[in-house]
């Protein structure tokens, strides 16, 4: 841009180009760069990993003993009065709930690094989304197919 500007500015000053083309080109670039200054932004957050994936189930116990057996997973935590159980190995990988309609992937959660919750709110509505919270997908956003996204510290 610099460049530009000191091409112009030396045209004018040799008599090639007007003072009018001068402000007009001036003008031109200014606009340009306003219009790439307010294009796509870069996330106050980054997410870093898909931190857990949330299953509606029918029956509890043997979707439990699906995951122990086949992949090695333990209870992480339950949350029992709402029947949900969080599967995994060190930390949840799986989170089960028994809840109609079942056999749906309820939400999958996105880790980001240095979560504030406060920051990451100021940051969603700056760029029009409105994050929700709720027992089911916690605090998240809706992808445009609908899909809850949940949004977690890493």
């Amino acid at each position: 841009m610099e460049a530009i500007i000191s091409n112009l500015v030396s045209s004018f000053e040799r008599g090639l180009v007007t003072r009018r083309e001068l402000i007009r080109g001036l003008a031109m670039l200014a606009a340009a760069s306003g219009t790439a200054a307010a294009g796509p932004q870069e996330p106050g957050f980054k997410g870093t990993r898909i931190d857990h994936v949330s299953i509606q189930v029918s029956d509890l116990q043997r979707s439990i003993e699906f995951y122990e057996k086949l992949f090695g997973f333990g209870v992480v935590s339950q949350d029992k009065p709402n029947e949900i159980v969080r599967l995994g190995i060190s930390k949840t990988l799986v989170s089960l709930h028994h809840k109609q309609p079942t056999a749906i992937v309820d939400h999958f959660a996105i880790a980001v690094d240095h979560f504030d919750k406060e920051a990451v709110t100021r940051d969603l509505k700056r760029r029009g989304v409105t994050p929700e919270e709720n027992l089911d997908a916690g605090f998240h956003v809706k992808d445009p197919e609908g899909i809850n996204v949940q949004i977690v510290a890493a």
